[in-house]
């Protein structure tokens, strides 16, 4: 019997082709898409999962009062990490982490700059667990001269030679010997190195900070099996506190490793969201997907009722039961499915990797394991049940008398099943066309908006070997050539908000009030090299003012929130006040970050900081080629064993844009996906309607009837589906999107020209996938429509 049903299936595939393809292409088209947010929704909540202590694995947060909420930071101070594994028997280890990229790696005749890496506790590769390809495990990071590398490393700097125990150069001065060589990272982690240094290194070049007060480092927390994670953090809450001796300081709490990807976003100190709402947004997408595509499958299996009828009424009146109908129809249901699904894992072959560079990823099929099928045969399983359970139960329930005396036919009701299907197909095909073009918008509201600083000719150089060192040499020369108009040494790059403070003091502060205020810093110029607005006062410059070692600027948000009406002299002064500034000067707001974020409270101050950072605001009258070049010559003049690197502060500031643009593209993709299937939809439909309505419109014609009205006679139905798509969409529609925005401080106003345009093009579309068949239909001489009759 199951051979019987599968034979039948396959028949009624092939006696209708065209519906069959436009079942399957539509099937085939959804299940893609599905598959690829699958795997792309799987490869996110999957990140860290694979390190053996997941879940005893934590990163210590520290919580302060900004505005009268709590601010969460990932940032702890560098003692914290040892002494929490000292004086807490529940902590079983701890690791400090640091990232690094200002080495020069230099390994026989090749050198590499910019290389992602860090600084670890030797007990990091034992908390995580990133295998070794090379060496002997639980040596490494003790030996102050060492390194560890990955194999992307190790080919980069040895090709294919072998890379443990060679010695690298870093910089000019640290030789270390590579002691282990890890398998590259994989790309379901937050972690981003090449290699690893050993926390004593850090040390020994007197970089380290064991200030408590200083938040610098990541601090990762291995707990002892069935520690209760929430008693832990009541003990350790107030540990800085009590190690500096100061209740005004921040608290901590430890953050799940479950939680670090996709729950990365805080609001009043409590984990809210992040990138879950993303991975939840994609996940009904997908479902959503499915459900079109299988819409397609009901309403056109539904449709072609009249021609399975008869068979329906002789399998019954030969003694076929209901359920045996059923069975029938679900079997050529999983068969269309069963062909569909191969389709769709030869569009997901050809298309995963142009989908990997729109999401960033490295995904892959994993065709390996065990699990990926018993998935693909339950999602086959389900897919067809959901295509085929209604046409199955459909078909099955006409009755013989009914079918032989023609009182089966589906009657031309306002409402039936198949028209609240397109309706639901065409409403989420909306939903999604107005959701990019809001997102459009947005991303264009953003990059309208004032910078606060200039961005065309300004780079910015990394210090790295002798820079700093002859700085005022570099500077004198490239102003001196007439190359640059302005050189300013900084912390940071200007698209960064740099360092935090708290505990600032003034006169008429709010004891109750302890803002959060962004630090950056500055030698000379800044405000001529960056294209800042002044809006009062005068630009640091220690040079002409040797005083402005302790001078500092204000941005328009400081002096509102230190509620100064004259700040230009006003005293500001930190808590241990050990160190007092006075305000020079007051700049117009800049973007510090993302733009999309509120413009905090910002302290430029005079180079009482450190410096890492080189602006160049070159000249306008000189070709840009030209300044590049022989700003490079001056460079290998005075730091001779580095290469010149160099960023575009334009370019970095429109890395901004990345997350929203990568939403923009794929919302747009799957838009088009959703249209394209309700519009396969829509062509199988309303083909058929031409074809049942063949005599009706042979005698239209003879009647007189012209080809236009014909047309529109075919197409008003569909019309007024999509208008009614339309109507239900906008509403949703406008709540998704308010609901987005809601993550933003500034953005675009929801005007309903969106969903105008999102309408217009709904109809415009639909018009055009069904005026082929029914101008074809219209267009049938008369003679052949009636002949049968």
């Amino acid at each position: 019997m199951l051979q019987n049903y599968f034979k039948v299936a396959w028949r009624n595939l092939i006696r209708n082709k065209w519906f069959s393809f436009i079942n399957i292409s539509g099937l085939s088209i959804g299940m893609a898409g599905v598959i690829l947010i699958l795997i792309w929704i799987q490869h996110e909540i999957s990140f860290d999962k694979f390190h053996p202590h997941k879940d005893r694995l934590y990163e210590a947060y520290g919580l302060s009062t900004m505005n009268g909420s709590l601010f969460a930071i990932s940032s702890t101070s560098q003692p914290l990490g040892p002494a929490l594994k000292q004086e807490f028997p529940d902590v079983e280890n701890t690791t400090r982490f640091n990232s690094v990229n200002s080495f020069l790696i230099t390994a026989e005749n090749k050198q590499l700059t910019g290389v992602e890496g860090g600084f670890a506790d030797p007990a990091y590769l034992k908390m995580f667990d990133f295998p070794l390809a090379e060496g002997a495990p639980g040596g490494q990071l003790k030996d102050v001269h060492s390194i560890v590398v990955t194999e992307k490393l190790a080919k980069k700097l040895f090709g294919n030679g072998e890379a443990l125990n060679k010695t690298l150069r870093l910089n000019t001065e640290d030789v270390v010997t590579i002691t282990g060589v890890l398998k590259d990272l994989p790309s379901n982690t937050r972690f981003n190195f090449e290699y690893l240094l050993p926390w004593s290194l850090l040390k020994q070049k007197g970089w380290n900070n064991d200030s408590w007060l200083s938040n610098n480092t990541s601090t990762f927390v291995l707990l002892k099996p069935h520690v209760s994670v929430t008693a832990f953090n009541n003990k350790f809450s107030d540990f800085t506190r009590r190690h500096s001796g100061k209740m005004d300081v921040w608290t901590h709490f430890l953050h799940p490793l479950s939680q670090w990807h996709l729950y990365s976003s805080f609001e009043n100190g409590k984990a809210t969201g992040g990138r879950i709402i993303t991975v939840r947004l994609f996940g009904v997408i997908a479902g959503f997907i499915l459900l079109i595509a299988c819409i397609n499958f009901m309403n056109l299996s539904t449709a072609r009722s009249e021609k399975r009828a008869k068979e329906v009424g002789i399998r019954k009146v030969a003694g076929a039961g209901k359920g045996l109908l059923i069975r029938q129809f679900m079997t050529e249901s999983f068969v269309t499915v069963g062909i569909a699904v191969i389709g769709a894992m030869i569009l997901v072959f050809f298309t995963i990797g142009s989908f990997n560079q729109l999401v960033n990823a490295q995904l892959t099929v994993p065709y390996q394991q065990t699990s990926f099928w018993i998935a693909a045969i339950v999602f086959i399983l389900f897919t067809s049940a959901l295509a085929g359970s209604y046409p199955a139960f459909y078909l099955a329930s006409f009755s013989p008398a009914g079918i032989f005396q023609r009182k089966f036919k589906r009657t031309s009701a306002w409402l039936s099943p198949r028209k609240v299907l397109v309706v639901i197909q065409f409403t989420f095909a909306i939903v999604l066309i107005i959701s990019t073009i809001a997102v459009r918008n947005q991303i264009r509201y953003a990059q309208d908006r004032q910078t606060g600083y200039s961005q065309d000719d300004l780079i910015r150089v990394d210090f790295a070997g002798d820079i700093e060192k002859n700085y005022a040499l570099i500077k004198q020369d490239l102003i001196s050539s007439g190359i640059a108009v302005s050189v300013t040494k900084t912390m940071g790059t200007i698209t960064e908000r740099g360092s935090n403070m708290w505990g600032l003091h003034w006169q008429g502060k709010n004891a109750d009030n302890d803002p959060t205020i962004a630090l950056f810093s500055t030698d000379a110029d800044l405000v001529k090299t960056a294209g800042l607005q002044l809006v009062a006062g005068r630009d640091i410059n220690i040079h002409q003012y040797p005083s402005d070692s302790f001078a500092v600027l204000l941005n328009e948000t400081a002096v509102k929130t230190m509620g100064f009406d004259a700040p230009v002299g006003q005293i500001l002064t930190q808590a241990d006040h050990k160190t007092s500034w006075h305000v020079v000067g007051v700049v117009k707001d800049y973007i510090l970050n993302s733009p999309y974020e509120e413009i905090p409270p910002l302290m430029i101050e005079g180079p009482g900081s450190w410096f890492n950072t080189l602006h160049i605001r070159f000249s306008r009258e000189r070709p840009m080629a030209d300044n590049l070049r022989q700003t490079a010559g001056i460079f290998r003049k005075y730091n001779t064993d580095y290469p010149f690197n160099y960023r575009f502060i334009d370019d970095e500031y429109a890395r901004n844009f990345d997350n929203e643009q990568r939403i923009k593209v794929l919302a747009g993709l799957f838009a088009a996906l959703a249209i394209s299937i309700s519009c396969l939809g829509l062509l199988g439909l309303s083909a058929y309607m031409a074809e049942s309505r063949t005599k009706e419109i042979g005698v239209r014609k003879i009647l007189g009837a012209s080809v236009m009205s014909i047309t529109q006679l075919l197409s008003v139905d569909f019309i007024k589906l999509i208008l009614v798509a339309i109507f239900i969409a906008t509403p949703i529609a406008w709540y998704a999107i308010q609901r987005w925005l809601e993550h933003y401080v500034y953005h675009a106003p929801v005007s309903w020209h969106i969903f105008a345009l999102a309408g217009v093009t709904a109809i415009f579309i639909a018009l055009a996938t069904i005026s082929y068949q029914s101008v074809k239909a219209a267009l049938t001489n008369p003679v052949k429509c009636l002949k049968n009759d």
